[in-house]
């Protein structure tokens, strides 16, 4: 298993709406599913780098629309060293999704992870259930193995020392339900940054997927994808 899923030829989204005015400010969006089904709200990794977009979810996201599901795939901006303006999209993209379908359930990959599990927590009347796959859950521990060349650093313009309120590890527990998802053959994001992560929060539940790299957990046709649709369709129950 490697990353061809980014690549991966996928449909354009039906729809596509803006959330703002830049242009990084926008969701594509799914937005079939059977009656009274939540949206999921998809916001994808890349270690917080601009060249990373939501294009690489979009086999991801029609396969969560196959299952009955809306699906809603944000964007947000992704400059290095202005990690604020990165919570603010997610946040904003939310809270647009919620106006259209009410609480959503949050998926999140990676530094989407990151995201979804730092939104769950200053902002959860948006979210009913989150599920995170192998996110970069502890910046302080991802600062500490220099995970992505100096992934965290890049995207907070200093250590993590300097941002605790943007590390979920550090902050409060998410009120909702919370289930993370992570290969324990993940050399991207070992998945010793959920466990520490799933520490410091003992009502998060973590599943642990023997063999699955960073992008199974992303790719409908890994061995690893029964699981996390599994996972989705319990957030979303």
């Amino acid at each position: 298993m490697n990353g061809s899923v980014l690549s991966r030829p996928a449909p354009e989204p039906p729809r596509v709406v803006a959330v703002g005015d830049d242009p990084d400010q926008v969701m594509d969006l799914w937005p079939d599913g059977g009656p009274g089904r939540p949206l999921v709200v998809l916001v994808h990794g890349g270690f917080w780098r601009p060249r990373f977009d939501r294009v690489h979810l979009r086999s991801t996201a029609g396969a969560v629309n196959a299952l009955g599901l809306p699906v809603a795939s944000l964007e947000y901006r992704r400059a290095p060293g202005d990690p604020d303006a990165t919570v603010a999209d997610v946040l904003a993209g939310l809270r647009a999704a919620h106006a259209i379908a009410g609480p959503v359930v949050a998926v999140g990959h990676s530094a989407g992870g990151h995201l979804v599990l730092h939104a769950a927590a200053v902002e959860p009347s948006l979210i009913r259930a989150t599920v995170s796959l192998a996110p970069v859950a502890d910046l302080a521990l991802a600062d500490a193995e220099n995970l992505g060349d100096g992934a965290v650093r890049a995207y907070l313009g200093g250590p993590a020392a300097g941002r605790t309120d943007l590390d979920p590890a550090a902050g409060p527990t998410p009120p909702g339900p919370v289930t993370i998802v992570h290969g324990d053959a993940d050399e991207r994001v070992p998945p010793a940054v959920s466990r520490s992560y799933a520490g410091r929060h003992p009502s998060v539940r973590l599943v642990e997927l023997p063999g699955c790299d960073h992008f199974a957990v992303v790719d409908p046709l890994s061995a690893a994808w029964r699981t996390v649709t599994r996972e989705i369709l319990a957030a979303a129950t």
